[in-house]
């Protein structure tokens, strides 16, 4: 009994298959890219060898039309083959009652290479355009009406950090409704940066105008990563040390409280816990207390702890190692880069063709993508200069609370508070230690 197999993948949008599909032992496999010649060789063979089995994974990949798998299996039928789709219930002999099923495939395998052919170009896919665009001829193009309400929605974010308070800017000042879901996807969105995104994934850069600036997109990643950190309620809450305090002793989180005075109607901020096993529980500490220890021990500690972080740079861990980080991504990107500018070249000598060409530099803009994507996501590399600007007492103490939250987060990991005979002391867990 000899059995032979035939696959056929596209490029253009398809993998090839495992080999270990089959589940067979099988003499002999022909496998297709694009065109169709070793299905040809595949039919000389069966004309010159005797052949028991033909596997497949589906039937509708034996032509590219519904006549040519016709002909095909009438073809392997009087040769005495007997077509398996592996992936599909029916034997040989009903395979003509599933032509209907054949031209579905055929014509969803039409629409797919139209949109990977689509995707190629750098095309919008198909679908209604975001939120801020109209569709173009080829490309997305500015929506001049939109554009003004989502950059403010972004300058709100980028401005406190808050998510919900974003949300709810939008409505006060352009009436306009939207979920925090829909808000989390305009801010991760990469076609407010000027590149497409497709289903596969799959990101291609530049393919129209921007909205977001590359340092706002930028920005806004590293604070979504800075709040995906934090309690869901935390990272939009109005006060600047909510999501970051914990209680060393007793290891609960501390919740920001507040109580008003019935007779001068002045309210009071305290810190509490929220899970303390203690018996009796730790006490409340009055939030003001600790905000201003807070400001002082980031004063007095921030540039010390930069400065040994620069100090120690050759023991550092590698991912925190961010010159180091910022350096490797910049090398590949360069590289993936001239790759990409070789092309051109190769094809004019005829090393490549077009469509090889063309799907080769797409894989290479994707990965370049991925690792501008990575190389954003990274914090400041000049800590020290940063830690400089922010170490006077003034400088904390000129912010409002949504400010002062934006840049306790951007430095600080967590607070925990230790409790001590009369006192409490502040200890601080910076982002990169």
């Amino acid at each position: 009994m000899k059995v032979v197999a035939y696959s056929y993948t596209d490029p253009l949008w398809e993998t090839p298959p495992d080999l270990a599909i089959w589940g067979w032992e099988v003499d002999r496999i022909y496998q297709d890219l694009g065109e169709r010649q070793q299905l040809e060789e595949l039919l000389r063979y069966c004309q010159l060898e005797p052949v028991n089995y033909l596997l497949v994974e589906k039937v509708a990949i034996l032509g590219d039309s519904v006549q040519q798998v016709s002909d095909h299996l009438q073809y392997f039928q009087s040769l005495g083959v007997q077509v398996i789709g592996i992936s599909e219930t029916s034997p040989e002999a009903q395979e003509y009652q599933l032509l209907a099923q054949i031209q579905a495939n055929y014509r969803s395998r039409q629409i797919r290479q139209g949109h990977a052919r689509s995707r190629l170009q750098g095309a919008p896919p198909p679908g209604k355009a975001p939120y801020g665009y109209k569709r173009g001829k080829n490309s997305y193009i500015l929506d001049r009406q939109a554009v003004p309400i989502i950059k403010d929605f972004f300058a709100q974010f980028l401005l406190y950090g808050s998510l919900r308070e974003s949300v709810r800017y939008l409505a006060q000042k352009h009436h306009k409704q939207i979920s925090p879901a829909t808000g989390k996807r305009w801010l991760t969105n990469p076609v407010y940066r000027g590149h497409t995104a497709y289903r596969q994934g799959e990101t291609i850069l530049n393919t129209h105008p921007p909205i977001l600036t590359k340092e706002e997109a930028a920005q806004i990643d590293r604070l979504l990563q800075r709040n995906s950190n934090l309690p869901p309620r935390s990272a939009s809450a109005p006060r600047s040390l909510a999501g970051l305090v914990s209680c060393a002793q007793c290891q609960s989180p501390m919740r920001v409280s507040k109580s008003t005075s019935t007779t001068t109607s002045k309210e009071y901020l305290y810190l509490r816990p929220l899970r303390c096993k203690k018996q009796p529980k730790c006490q409340l500490i009055s939030y003001e207390s600790i905000l201003q220890q807070t400001i002082i021990e980031i004063c007095h500690s921030l540039p010390q702890a930069v400065a040994n972080l620069s100090h120690h740079r050759p023991n550092m861990p590698p991912h925190l190692d961010y010159e180091n980080l910022e350096q490797s991504l910049q090398s590949q990107i360069a590289r993936q880069q001239e790759i990409l500018g070789e092309l051109t070249q190769l094809t004019a000598k005829g090393i490549l063709d077009a469509e090889t060409a063309q799907i080769r530099a797409y894989k290479l803009n994707t990965e370049i993508a991925k690792l501008q994507g990575k190389l954003a996501s990274l914090p400041p590399v000049n800590l020290l200069l940063v830690a400089q600007a922010v170490s006077l007492p003034q400088f904390w103490l000129d912010l409002s609370e949504a400010e002062r939250r934006f840049y306790f987060r951007e430095f600080i990991r967590a607070i925990q508070i230790v409790p001590l005979k009369d006192e409490w002391e502040v200890r601080l867990l910076f982002i990169f230690g």
